[in-house]
């Protein structure tokens, strides 16, 4: 799944992958991590999404495509509820603290 992080399996599929009915995938998953398969794949976009933005090297729009957001919008709302900050802040950031060790 995370593999596949611009493009997931849907639930069925993924537990056709695994030989578990989806009803028993949903629940294992969530007693296993204690959120959704669809909320542990949103987590992990997002903390991808924060190394692609600390490197510097993909803009806001390029970073939330190349974690499987179609809208950059959306993105941009997901990474400020769970980190608290706008995207962009950590690209000037990270420029800020590149510049200073060079």
């Amino acid at each position: 799944m995370l593999e596949r992080m611009t493009d997931p399996p849907t639930l069925i599929e993924l537990s056709r992958m695994i030989g578990l009915n989806d009803c028993k995938l949903k629940t294992g998953f969530k007693a296993l991590y204690g959120t959704t398969v669809f909320g542990y794949l949103r987590e992990k976009r997002l903390e991808k999404a924060f190394q692609l933005l600390q490197q510097g090297t993909l803009n806001v729009t390029e970073t939330s495509h190349a974690v499987g957001y179609s809208n950059s919008s959306y993105f941009s709302e997901a990474f400020r509820d769970k980190y608290g900050v706008n995207p962009g802040k950590i690209i000037h950031h990270s420029s800020i603290l590149l510049g200073a060790n060079r």
